[in-house]
């Protein structure tokens, strides 16, 4: 079963900062594929650290790995913030996510809220060399 997150209009989803050490792989629509580092991460979304920034509202597929197994997901990309010292920072909201894929998240998004563990992954969705 897929899920869509949803934002609850009444309480906003956990966020949890990651720092910039976790490496996430975004793949748009034609094919590309732009190297990230994720910055936070919610069950609804996340923030990225990008080299430029993409296009608001580009479909995009996320993917980072978690110590509860890999996170891919279906994201639509949200305006770029401005003040990044380094690259883009750009919010994305999550459209849809695999079963495997939101247990895994969940997991970590409630493991780190509670301080049990980081359970992120650094080097998992690294780009293809010369991408």
């Amino acid at each position: 079963m897929t899920h869509f997150p949803q934002p609850q209009s009444d309480r906003r989803a956990t966020r949890v900062h990651v720092g910039s050490a976790i490496s996430a792989l975004v793949t748009l629509e034609d094919g590309h594929r732009a190297k990230a580092k994720l910055q936070t991460i919610s069950i609804t979304g996340g923030l990225l650290r990008l080299p430029k920034a993409l296009d608001h509202g580009d479909f995009v597929e996320v993917a980072f790995q978690t110590q509860s197994g890999p996170v891919q997901g279906m994201a639509e990309m949200l305006n770029p913030l401005n003040g990044a010292r380094e690259g883009v920072l750009q919010p994305f909201r999550f459209i849809a996510l695999g079963d495997d894929d939101h247990r895994n998240l969940r997991m970590v998004v409630d493991a780190v809220s509670d301080r049990s563990f980081i359970g992120i992954r650094s080097n998992q969705f690294a780009a293809p060399k010369g991408q």
